[in-house]
């Protein structure tokens, strides 16, 4: 009884909205959901092992996928007493755990960037600080949940999966392809690459990047190169990103430089006014058309040489 009143007082619960209309979890009173995405009919994966082979081993599953997020704004609780409680309420809800694992033990980086999990500033993951678990409910359903904890806030996702076949009368009709737009939110792998290289080679450009021509000012759109950034720097809370422009040799050194500067500078003020990241993690340097990394004597080179890359400092 003394332990219950204390895990009231500690996490004074409330009602989080109902995943399925047999599984409601209770929330601690700090949290806020963050997002919400219902697939009627989709497949997913559901880990079921630590990576391993350079996979992370999965359950394919089809039916109703339900993902939510939440944040908690609270430096009092740690990711193990959040993970505690909903794990209780998944068992008492009668969900058994098939899989579990803690960061290190899970495959840290790695398995983090093998699962599917919400793009930041929805959900953020500490790969030094997580933990994970899948659960099934008899043939009908099954979750996954992941708690982590960064600095001051936790972040939470619980991803619902209801199991059903999709059948349908329609005939089958000839659809004309739309074209292919430039997905603008990251993948799991964009995600994944855009960390790898700023660990191992320590830097990387942000090639989704359009200004406005001839000028500075980065254009009013959706940058999944920006939200993968954003997403490595929560998860990596030790550094700092140098943002640095480059230009083609077109006009004066000394034009070119400060051209390049400007869009860096433009890039950075776009992270922390859109994506939540803190300033004093961002830094904006420009390098004008000395460090190119295509010829340009051609059209095409010069292109590639007008970029921003993101370099990692310790």
């Amino acid at each position: 009884m003394i332990r219950l009143r204390a895990a009231c007082l500690v996490f004074c619960l409330v009602v989080c909205p109902v995943l399925a209309q047999a599984l409601a979890l209770q929330m601690p009173a700090q949290a806020r959901q963050t997002a919400e995405h219902i697939s009627e009919f989709d497949s997913y994966e559901l880990p079921a092992g630590p990576f391993a082979q350079g996979a992370v081993p999965a359950e394919p599953l089809k039916g109703r996928i339900t993902r939510r997020a939440w944040r908690v704004d609270s430096a009092a609780a740690n990711s193990l007493q959040i993970f505690d409680m909903l794990r209780q309420q998944l068992a008492q809800a009668g969900f058994d755990v098939s899989f579990e694992c803690q960061a290190d033990a899970c495959g840290g980086f790695d398995f983090r960037f093998g699962i599917d999990v919400l793009p930041a500033p929805d959900m953020h993951v500490d790969i030094r600080d997580y933990r994970y678990l899948s659960a099934r409910r008899g043939d009908t359903q099954a979750v996954s949940l992941i708690v982590s904890k960064l600095r001051d806030a936790a972040f939470i996702q619980l991803t619902l999966v209801e199991m059903s076949d999709l059948k349908s009368d329609l005939e089958p009709v000839q659809v004309t392809p739309a074209p292919m737009l430039k997905e603008a939110v990251p993948t799991q792998e964009m995600e994944k690459s855009l960390s790898q290289k700023l660990l191992s080679v320590g830097h990387v450009t942000l090639d989704d990047l359009a200004f406005a021509s001839g000028g500075s000012n980065l254009e009013e759109r959706e940058y999944a190169s920006l939200q993968a950034l954003a997403a490595f720097l929560a998860e990596v809370e030790e550094g700092v990103i140098v943002l640095v422009g480059h230009t083609d040799t077109t006009g004066a050194i000394e034009a070119n430089i400060r051209l390049s500067k400007r869009r860096a500078q433009s890039v950075r003020n776009r992270l922390i006014g859109s994506y939540n990241v803190d300033p004093a993690r961002l830094e904006a340097e420009g390098n004008g058309y000395l460090s190119p990394i295509a010829s340009n004597l051609t059209e095409a080179g010069r292109k590639a040489n007008r970029r921003v890359e993101a370099v990692l400092k310790p």
